[in-house]
């Protein structure tokens, strides 16, 4: 493990940038931004059209260690260039922010009020090349749909199993149990899912270092009893759907929680836009999201 990547997402002032949109939710990304799917012919056009999406982002001035800690990339992002330089490589060495690698397969059908991660039987070989590729950290997803005792505790169960394959190979997992913005309930479930999560913790060893992902609560610092658990190096927020207004609005009341947004970092941008034109766009959403990130 880097102890100055470390050391920067643990005490660092920002957020983490998510650029993780995989094969399933690429289109609609690559829509928002205004390329459509009449657009590309095939998965490697689409691939190749969202890496340079994300390598316009990256690549922006406005794009920098100083307000943003860390990016989470998708394994195709992870395995492609910017300027001549793994992407990894390229955030650390010329933008000092810390690379993370999205390692889940997706989503299995809703059960028991949840969505639990499809098996992944290669788990192991992408994360000795999340490794090979210096990667800090790695974050995988779960939804939370309804208020079932038995599926949040199966969310949690699945989470934290994963978790302890990941820290084998030396990398921070990012536990993602996602709670649906739709969800009935919203507030209960949350407050179900704190308690699942802090079982959990109890469990690990003292040098067991992980990160959590979790959606804008319903009561304000619901999860500040987490962020100052000895094994959570930090708690990060999803926009989870929320427009950015809404989102940084909530993160802004949350002061133990930091943003690790998607759809809201990128909320207005287009391809159309000129490169002065994206860049005021996306500065604007950086100074944004980080200054309700600022826990001071």
């Amino acid at each position: 493990m880097n102890q100055e990547q470390l050391d920067r997402i643990k005490n660092g002032d920002g957020f983490l940038a998510a650029l993780d949109q995989s094969g399933g939710s690429t289109p609609k990304a690559l829509e928002v931004y205004g390329i459509y799917q009449d657009d590309y012919a095939s998965d490697d056009e689409m691939f190749h059209l969202v890496h340079e999406m994300r390598t316009r982002m990256m690549t922006s001035p406005a794009f920098t260690g100083e307000r943003i800690l860390g990016a989470i990339l998708f394994k195709e992002t992870m395995e492609r260039q910017v300027e001549g330089k793994d992407t990894a490589d390229y955030l650390w060495e010329e933008k000092h922010i810390v690379p993370f690698l999205k390692v889940d397969s997706g989503l299995a059908e809703e059960s028991g009020g949840v969505q639990l991660m499809k098996p992944m039987p290669d788990i192991d070989v992408l994360l000795e090349r999340a490794t090979q590729k210096h990667i800090f950290g790695t974050k995988m997803r779960s939804v939370i749909h309804r208020l079932e005792p038995d599926g949040i505790k199966a969310v949690v169960n699945q989470q934290f199993e994963i978790a302890r394959l990941i820290m084998k190979h030396g990398l921070v997992p990012i536990i993602e149990p996602e709670v649906s913005i739709a969800a009935t309930g919203k507030g209960k479930i949350e407050t179900m899912l704190q308690q699942e999560i802090a079982a959990k913790l109890n469990t690990l060893e003292d040098d067991k270092l992980v990160m959590l992902k979790l959606t804008l609560p319903e009561q304000d610092n619901l999860y500040s009893s987490l962020a100052a658990h000895p094994n959570v190096i930090r708690i990060v927020a999803l926009s989870g759907g929320y427009s950015q207004e809404e989102a940084v609005r909530r993160l802004s009341r949350n002061t133990t929680m930091i943003a690790s947004f998607s759809r809201a970092l990128s909320e207005g941008l287009s391809v159309h836009q000129t490169d002065g034109e994206f860049s005021k766009v996306l500065n604007n959403s950086v100074q944004t999201i980080y200054e309700a990130s600022r826990t001071e």
